[in-house]
């Protein structure tokens, strides 16, 4: 039986092996054809196995996105025409904030069917090459031919050589790169999926500090407390009740994200239909500012009276475990009126955060538990720290006004997507700041004690706490001022307002944030050869959405933009621009397999380009190059801020240093 186990495990592990080789983050799609004959001609599908989190453009994706998928059928017209658009299988869709438009894409699973006619009856197979991208943190672009038999004979590829001129033409992309071993020193950076993680769960956890500021929370504390510490026979026993207690607050917020699963499991993008769907935006608009009144104190939201009732009745029968997991859920259901909007906020950030929006949602759901059972099992373990509690008060009042601001800004924000998703044109990023700065001028006042709402008790004056909050808001007010104005940029604030792109005044500049930029890599050698400057070697795509994210969140921080501006010659290589060559400009290139490929466009020069010379087709990918050609520092990614500074001042230094 042991050698048996053995060899099992031996097998599964061949097998894992195999299917990891095949497909993996380095071969993110496997590719399969086949034909079938129809009627009056053949069928042509296509199918390709994606690896998880990766995506493929649809070939009918919105136009102004990214790149989509396009089929080139070689013969097409002449040996066989056409029989309508080519078919797809099921996709997804998603509106992507960097395009202004809903993008259509595969994941796991991509399918294209085409059925031809043939005019030429002598042909017996064709050829078709599928041009693609494919999507992570990084986009790919990738090319994939495929040879077709039409009657299951065996495939003959056409023996073709390269002429003078096109080898002269491919010898003359390649570069004479110096220290070209540091491309590979270390492992390109990437951002790393654990931020997004630590983002969210610290996001869900401030909420549910918050929470615990609310009228609706704040005063059980000392209540559930001292009566798990005093009515539980010892104290050893309290403690044990208390932190059981806290722990069922965190499980039940949690299970509460468990039933978004089951729509994920259905279509993991049903939940970010949210941020796709124009009358979606809309309805949770409406949502948000319900709930920032009802945080104005114009009316109260609660569950129904009688559940709470009836769950604090089973709890005091049932007893024992059971019954503290009754008054846990009992302590969810009375705190809902505090506790429901900002689970409705937390659900709206989650779609707006990359990632399935059900394990978003769990990850921020378990912080908000957490942070809401920590003071129940922290002031058992420690009962002389209810003596240092605040008394309750208008201070909690005032929380939950702050509150309804908050909510208030982030309805404004589903808005904004309506207005980009319907191309309404009225939210442009003037105007989404504009409403903003209202908004938290609005708060500062109301904390200064200027104007008041229904439920705030007798006028006092403020103190010093809540003071110190209206100065936060009035320098965020600033801020935003300091944006619209473009003395700064928003940083912080990415991806929240409409981009810089939707804006009121037109966009002169086709280079990144107005920098100067080339876009010919000889041009931009000669240039930084005269201004004695090192090259920023920036591979990119119009429809890149990662480039712009790179582009508008690093490239625009304070601590990189000068850098880019006064120290580096940047040359930006677009390898999806598909403007055609001059003719003259035009050759044939061999790969390393044998086959080859007519270059006609300027993208696919300029990722011929990348892959000669440095072995990579992904896009964000930066190079830093003196202008002699040597390689600076190691290539680098689509990275965070810091490294990215960091990675430039090394390649400044070592520029210097080769200077001396």
């Amino acid at each position: 039986m042991g050698f048996m186990k053995y060899t099992v495990l031996l097998l599964a592990t061949l097998l894992l092996s195999i299917f990891g080789y095949a497909q993996s983050d380095e071969n993110p799609a496997v590719w399969s054809h086949e034909v079938v004959e129809i009627e009056d001609g053949y069928e042509l599908i296509f199918k390709a196995d994606i690896y998880q989190d990766w995506f493929i453009y649809s070939l009918y994706t919105a136009e102004g996105g990214s790149m989509p998928s396009e089929f080139e059928f070689v013969g097409a017209g002449t040996d066989y025409e056409l029989l309508g658009p080519t078919e797809e299988g099921k996709t997804y869709k998603k509106y992507t904030e960097v395009f202004d438009v809903e993008e259509t894409f595969f994941k796991e699973k991509a399918l294209f069917k085409q059925k031809i006619r043939l005019l030429n009856t002598d042909i017996k197979q064709v050829e078709v090459i599928l041009y693609y991208q494919i999507c992570k943190e990084v986009c790919v672009l990738k090319e994939e031919v495929f040879t077709i038999s039409l009657n299951g004979g065996e495939v003959v590829v056409e023996d073709r050589t390269l002429d003078e001129r096109s080898l002269a033409m491919t010898n003359a992309l390649k570069l004479d790169l110096k220290q070209k071993s540091k491309l590979e020193e270390g492992s390109l950076h990437q951002k790393s999926a654990s931020t997004n993680f630590w983002m969210l769960f610290g996001l869900g956890f401030l909420g549910g500090f918050i929470a615990l500021l609310t009228p609706c929370v704040f005063p059980l504390i000392p209540l559930t407390v001292s009566f798990f510490t005093k009515h539980s026979g010892n104290r050893s026993k309290g403690i044990k009740s208390a932190l059981l207690y806290g722990f069922f607050i965190v499980l039940i917020y949690f299970l509460l994200s468990l039933p978004f699963h089951l729509f994920d499991s259905v279509d993991s993008q049903i939940l970010n239909t949210i941020a796709t769907n124009v009358w979606l935006n809309v309805f949770f608009f409406a949502i948000f500012v319900f709930f920032a009144f009802s945080f104005f104190g114009y009316y109260e939201l609660t569950l129904p009276s009688s559940w709470a009732n009836k769950l604090d009745s089973a709890s005091n029968k049932v007893g024992g475990g059971l019954g503290i997991f009754f008054m846990a859920l009992t302590l969810a259901i009375v705190s809902f009126s505090c506790t429901g909007p900002i689970l409705g906020g937390l659900l709206g950030s989650t779609t707006l955060a990359q990632g399935s929006v059900a394990t978003n949602l769990t990850i921020g759901m378990t912080g908000f538990g957490l942070a809401l059972a920590l003071p129940f099992a922290l002031f058992a373990l420690f009962p002389t720290w209810l003596n240092s509690l605040p008394k309750s008060g208008g201070w909690m009042t005032t929380v939950k006004v702050v509150l309804g601001f908050l909510e208030l800004a982030m309805a404004f924000k589903f808005l904004s997507n309506a207005d980009l998703v319907g191309n309404w044109g009225i939210f442009k990023r003037e105007i989404f700041l504009g409403i903003w700065i209202v908004i938290f001028l609005l708060l500062a006042l109301y904390l200064f004690g200027i104007f008041r709402f229904p439920h705030d008790g007798q006028k006092q004056k403020p103190s010093l706490g809540r003071k110190a909050t209206g100065v936060f808001s009035m320098a965020f007010a600033i801020y935003l001022v300091l944006g619209l104005t473009n003395i700064t940029h928003l940083k912080t604030l990415s991806g929240f307002p409409p981009p810089d792109f939707y804006s009121i005044s037109e966009k002169q500049s086709d280079c990144p944030l107005g920098l100067d930029c080339y876009k010919v890599f000889e041009e931009g050698v000669a240039a930084a050869r005269e201004m004695n400057k090192p090259i920023l070697l920036d591979f990119t795509g119009w429809g890149c959405v990662n480039c712009r994210r790179m582009e508008e969140n690093v490239w625009s921080d304070p601590k990189i933009y000068p850098m880019l501006r006064d120290d580096y010659v940047l040359i930006s290589l677009y390898v999806d621009d598909r403007k055609e060559l001059p003719e003259s400009q035009q050759f044939d290139f061999q790969y390393e397999s044998g086959r080859i490929k007519t270059i006609k466009t300027i993208g696919q020069k300029w990722g011929t380009f990348q892959t000669i010379n440095f072995n990579s087709a992904s896009q964000p990918y930066y190079v830093l190059l003196s202008p002699e050609l040597e390689v600076l520092n190691t290539a680098v990614q689509y990275v965070d801020t810091d490294t990215y500074e960091e990675w430039l001042k090394f390649g400044l230094n070592q520029y210097q240093l080769s200077m001396n």
